[in-house]
């Protein structure tokens, strides 16, 4: 359940940055924290990856909270980790690669703002 829920909060993540980045501007990093310099191969990777989460995100968040029978739930909810996993790995990421951009992405706004170019737009 805890990679559920790592996973579900940077696809949440990745959903929430571009309509918070076009309402608030965050304050660069300071000087003694220079952004990462990530190869833009895994920033692609990372984009399509956000991408595919999405996707999983959205087929299996309706599916979890309408099942009442817990054994069926935690089915679900294994086989939504498998496929999160896979959006990731099939990107040539690792989770601790895709991890570790997630994290940059969160603090440093130029890298979260190179992954949000590469995503495609949803279309809502």
């Amino acid at each position: 359940m805890r990679l559920w829920t790592q996973f579900l909060t940077a696809a949440i993540l990745a959903v929430a940055v571009p309509a918070a980045n076009a309402q608030v501007q965050s304050p660069a990093p300071s000087p003694s924290q220079p952004s990462q310099n990530i190869p833009d191969q895994k920033l692609d990777a990372t984009a399509a990856a956000l991408n595919k989460i999405a996707d999983v995100k959205e087929s299996y968040t309706q599916q979890i909270e309408s099942t009442a029978n817990e054994a069926d739930k935690q089915r679900l909810v294994d086989e939504a980790n498998k496929e999160l996993v896979k959006a990731v790995t099939d990107q040539g990421l690792s989770v601790e690669e895709y991890t570790s951009i997630m994290v940059v992405a969160q603090a440093d706004p130029a890298v979260r703002q190179k992954i949000i170019q590469r995503m495609r737009p949803t279309n809502k």
